[in-house]
């Protein structure tokens, strides 16, 4: 097979990056060309060490034996097949084993290609159950400030970090926020979940009697809000938003697209705070990365609450071409056996410990103000340079990968979530690898 793939391209003009400094990357790119369990490798065949997980997705490390059979044996024998009003037996079989380690009372599988997707998924399911039920005057979809939800509209909307909004106008009508729950005066360093600000979702309340729960659909929430820098919920936060959805018929998203499989030790988040939502969005954990996917899981009755009239009708209409897609849905199930095989959704458990103690030996370190971690996900808050919002953050990304090892930046904050298959070593590796960075960014 030709490598000419695996070769810097010679125009790098022609692709507008997602998410990216398009004119600084294209100066000095950063190519990656291979990657193998828990490294990388570069185009001037570098070994990076992956402290990310890609992006938050790979959980199970790169380019696995079993994903990558399974890939090749499905796209011998059924590369696609229609997702509307025909079906094959590759995705029912995932959405079995899906529900079999989903949190119990989730009993039905919708399948997305993506975060963004399920999100956007989640909304018109909570919208639309309302209505079936006779319940139309349900309108209202309630986020939380700092919180992503994925790009697209509707996640962009019930979001709340400002650089994914301020250009996009309008968005959806009737959303409001709560606020986030990043409370640096009272919990700055602390280990795991914080003791301070479980009152906060009381906001909700707050939010109920300014527009009544009678227009009040559902609230989406990131258990462990990820891509704003790791907020973690205080003790109670979340049983008290779930006692306030089933006080006020609201329905609860939990929001997984990071925290699901494995990220916190336990399969979901759900299971590790012990609080079921009525709807879970997933997706990277789901395939590995490695083919998009996502899956949006469901409470039964409100699935079943589709399922009247003829039928010969459509209940919901609503999908994608690529839902459930042969090829992916082996991918998925490729990654469900690895997870198995290897204890990898319970493994962060085992690790969280000594996670833990590796990331909190950075206090003291130059311009550290803050320091978070939950299961097998941490963040380094450093002190904004004045009037340079981002830039401490993003030099200590660029040094990070000269010096061989990958990390995440959202503002100020340094963002950690290594494959699920990290060995301790290697969690010296990494923390050590930020710690000399650290002292070397201005």
């Amino acid at each position: 097979m030709s490598n000419r793939l695996n070769v810097a391209p010679n125009d790098l003009s022609a692709f507008w990056m997602p998410f990216t400094a398009n004119r600084q990357f294209k100066q000095a790119p950063r190519m990656l060309v291979g990657a193998r369990d828990m490294h990388y490798t570069t185009a001037d065949g570098r070994k990076v060490l992956d402290g990310t997980a890609g992006l938050w997705c790979v959980n199970a490390g790169h380019c696995r034996p079993k994903i990558t059979e399974a890939i090749q044996r499905q796209a011998a024998d059924l590369d696609y097949a229609p997702a509307f009003q025909m079906g094959h037996p590759v995705v029912f079989e995932l959405a079995n084993r899906l529900v079999d380690i989903a949190p119990q009372g989730m009993d039905h599988v919708f399948f997305t290609n993506s975060g963004s997707e399920s999100v956007d998924t989640a909304l018109k399911i909570a919208l639309a159950y309302h209505r079936v039920r006779g319940d139309g005057s349900r309108f209202r979809l309630i986020g939380r400030e700092r919180g992503y939800h994925g790009v697209n509209f509707g996640g962009v909307s019930v979001g709340g970090i400002v650089a994914n909004r301020k250009m996009f106008g309008t968005l959806l009508t009737g959303v409001d926020h709560l606020p986030h729950t990043h409370i640096p005066g009272k919990n700055a360093f602390t280990r795991g979940v914080p003791e301070h600000g479980a009152e906060l979702a009381d906001e909700l309340e707050r939010i109920v009697a300014l527009h009544d729960a009678s227009t009040i659909a559902a609230v989406i929430v990131e258990p462990v809000a990820g891509s704003t820098g790791v907020l973690i919920p205080p003790k109670g936060y979340l049983q008290r938003l779930r006692e306030i959805c089933d006080r006020h018929g609201i329905l609860l998203i939990f929001d997984e697209v990071i925290t699901g499989f494995g990220r916190l030790g336990t399969p979901f988040a759900a299971d590790y705070f012990g609080v079921v939502p009525d709807i879970i969005t997933t997706a990277k954990g789901v395939s590995n990365g490695v083919i998009p996917m996502g899956a949006v899981f469901v409470r039964k009755e409100i699935h079943d609450a589709f399922m009247t009239g003829p039928e010969h009708l459509i209940e919901f209409f609503h999908g994608y071409t690529y839902s459930g897609n042969p090829i992916a849905s082996a991918a998925a199930l490729g990654t469900l056996d690895t997870y198995k095989e290897e204890g990898l959704l319970t493994r962060g458990t085992e690790l969280a410990p000594y996670w833990e103690d590796a990331l909190h030996s950075l206090k003291g370190e130059p311009n550290v103000i803050d320091i978070r971690n939950i299961g097998l996900v941490g963040a380094v808050e450093l002190q904004p340079i004045a009037g340079q919002p981002a830039k401490r953050a993003f030099s200590a990304f660029i040094k990070a990968f000269e010096k061989g090892f990958l990390i995440r930046t959202t503002g100020d904050i340094i963002a950690l979530s290594p494959p699920l298959i990290i060995e301790k070593g290697q969690i010296d590796e990494l923390v050590d690898g930020v710690r000399a960075v650290l002292r070397e960014v201005e």
